[in-house]
């Protein structure tokens, strides 16, 4: 059962500080540059930089504040957030009829962050290692280098846990705030009508001006909001009330404030777009900048590799991943985990995406796609769950959505024009993991299908061996099964080589919920089906990890005892053959079987002894 966090509002809040809002509240190092440079019918005007800074802060107003914030972090479940839980809220009560397409809109959102996920670490920690250039132009050959050693060191200390690291964090993300005020501050006194950007009219003044430019200019204003998702994402680790105060009191501010310095920097300087939010620092701070600067994008980092880890236990857990080794680097915290595979396949692709993009603005052209597209995502499922969970008129559902897609659509539209520079790579990675999502659920599924025997099958198998038993041996046999009614073949090659059946049989399904967590008082249910057959279920909700053992000590506590030397657990290790298909569905099963061969075997996901394992297979067409 999950436990609440119980410390004080102030400790939690300095802790979310310092994992949630890493990615936005590094944004300020490249996003205003990026506004006025990249787009070439734009000039560096007063009213092109009120218009900006006006857009930025009217966006992190309408997305953050008032979306994010006051709307979507109301949908969770129990406590948790993230796109896949606000997918599982708007299917539960949702026709039947509409439960696929749900289902897919969840699944692409999902499947976008992990192209997020590399896009991230790299334009982080580039754009901060750039300051180089600004304190010694001669060291820009060694950015690259530089960013690829120190995101190489974050990856290789990953398998260590982020518990020590992470004690760090925040006090490193409340001084790099901090800073950020102080900077937009001492910038904003040297021109004060900077803040005449706050009145909307600039920004509509900005689209009247420079028309269809204006648009695709979005593209880049987006930039500012990018880690809105994760406020709601790592819900789960902090609760909503704590998320909010950070934002209000310190982070929306900071942000704030440093973006309207370096836009009063630009009106006084127009030279120093090169690098405004290095510039807006006195010299002798520039060495000190760059440190706090590389230390927080490294946070960010961190906080969007976590986030890949908690999606993909997630997507395991609700059964469109395989099975994979998940270890996890905490007692106290269930939300620290360090999955191996992820990790490295992601750190290579960080990798190709540095060198081959060199510099954060080629990164900024290749940046806001999925996470744009996942903002518009969200919107959709957040309008099914208002209507259907929270009981909101049709009506009100559906202005809340018009109102949400007049900002989601046109910041996704100006960014479709990045799929010719580079923005084709975060796509082409989300949608690789969609097909791999897809392609697991679907197959399985559809083995799951082929090897599944209806109840009065399973019922007439118990009866007659009541009747005629084979040979009977001491002992427990556990025979597992992926759904509670079928036969499980296991069973049948049991009887079938070695004609023999123990004192007790039990057989036992492990079932992902929908909820994050089951409370123990519902972990397994106990059903007797015959004299010497048993049934046990044993529930667990997507953000928990079943173990054998524990399961064996609940049904003791039912009053079904087992001694673990004398049980032995079944399984069933077939081999897969591909039956006569279409070529693409063959292509498809393919990618199955190389899934299925290097999914984590059963007896290492569900922690049961080695030695206690008997395995029995064959040959399945599927």
């Amino acid at each position: 059962m999950h436990v609440k966090n119980k410390q004080p509002l102030p400790a939690v809040t300095l802790a979310a500080i310092g994992v949630v809002y890493g990615d936005i509240g590094t944004s300020p190092l490249y996003t205003l540059r990026e506004c006025l440079t990249a787009e070439e019918g734009i000039t560096m005007t007063p009213a092109s930089i009120y218009g900006f800074l006006s857009l930025i802060f009217w966006l992190l107003t309408l997305v953050v504040s008032i979306k994010y914030i006051c709307f979507v972090m109301r949908a969770d479940n129990d406590g948790e957030g993230g796109i896949l839980t606000l997918m599982s809220l708007a299917i539960r009560r949702l026709d039947a009829r509409w439960v696929p397409a749900a289902v897919l809109i969840g699944l692409v959102g999902g499947s976008f962050f992990y192209g997020d996920g590399v896009i991230t670490p790299a334009i982080s920690v580039l754009s901060a290692i750039e300051g180089l250039q600004i304190i010694a132009p001669e060291l820009d050959s060694f950015i690259v280098p530089l960013s690829l050693l120190v995101l190489t060191a974050l990856f290789a200390i990953q398998k260590r846990g982020t518990g020590s690291v992470g004690k760090l964090f925040a006090p490193a993300m409340v001084i790099w705030f901090l800073t950020l005020a102080l900077l937009g501050i001492g910038g904003i006194l040297q021109h004060p009508g900077v803040l005449r950007a706050l009145n909307p009219y600039w920004a509509v003044n900005f689209f009247l001006e420079y028309k269809t430019v204006s648009f695709f200019a979005l593209g880049m204003v987006v930039l500012s909001v990018t880690g809105a998702e994760a406020l709601y994402a790592d819900m789960g680790h902090f609760g909503k009330k704590p998320i909010r105060l950070a934002w209000f009191t310190l982070v929306a501010p900071a942000l704030v404030l440093n973006y309207f310095g370096q836009g009063a920097l630009l009106l006084t300087n127009p030279a120093a777009i090169n690098n405004p939010f290095f510039l807006l620092a006195p010299t002798w701070a520039l060495i000190p900048l760059l440190v706090i600067a590389t230390l927080a994008t490294v946070i960010a980092s961190q906080a969007v590799i976590s986030g890949v880890f908690s999606l993909t236990r997630q997507a395991v857990r609700l059964g469109y991943l395989p099975p994979m080794r998940i270890i996890y680097t905490s007692d106290q915290e269930s939300g620290q985990i360090y999955i191996p595979v992820v990790n490295w396949l992601l750190f290579a692709a960080v990798l190709i995406v540095i060198i081959s993009f060199k510099h954060s603005s080629n990164l900024a052209s290749a940046y806001g796609i999925v996470v744009t597209g996942t903002m518009l995502l969200s919107s959709i499922l957040l309008s099914i769950v208002a209507v259907k969970n929270w009981g909101w008129p049709r009506a009100l559902g559906g202005l809340m959505l018009l109102i949400m897609l007049c900002i989601d659509v046109p910041l996704f539209g100006a960014n479709l024009i990045k799929l010719a520079t580079g923005g084709w790579l975060p796509v082409v990675l989300g949608l690789t993991i969609l097909l791999i999502m897809l392609t697991w659920k679907t197959e399985r599924s559809r083995l799951i299908r082929r090897l599944r025997d209806n109840q009065e099958g399973l019922s007439a198998l118990i009866e007659s061996l009541e009747e005629a038993p084979p040979k009977r041996v001491p002992g427990t046999a556990v025979f597992m099964e992926r759904t509670p009614h079928a036969v499980p073949l296991v069973l049948l090659h049991n009887l079938k080589h070695n004609k023999v059946l123990h004192e007790r049989v039990v057989l036992l399904t492990i079932v992902t919920t929908d909820m994050p967590y089951v409370h123990n008082v519902q972990r397994v249910a106990i059903e007797q089906l015959s004299a010497s057959f048993w049934r046990v279920v044993a529930s667990y909700g997507w953000r928990e990890t079943p173990n054998v053992t524990d399961i064996l000590y609940r049904c003791g506590l039912e009053g079904m005892s087992f001694t673990m030397n004398e049980t032995s657990f079944f399984m069933s290790r077939d081999t897969l053959v591909l039956g006569k298909r279409p070529w693409y569905l063959r292509v498809r099963g393919k990618v199955f079987q190389l899934l299925q061969r290097n999914a984590l075997r059963a007896p290492d996901l569900f922690e049961i002894p080695p030695n206690r394992v008997i395995e029995l297979g064959a040959q399945v067409e599927f």
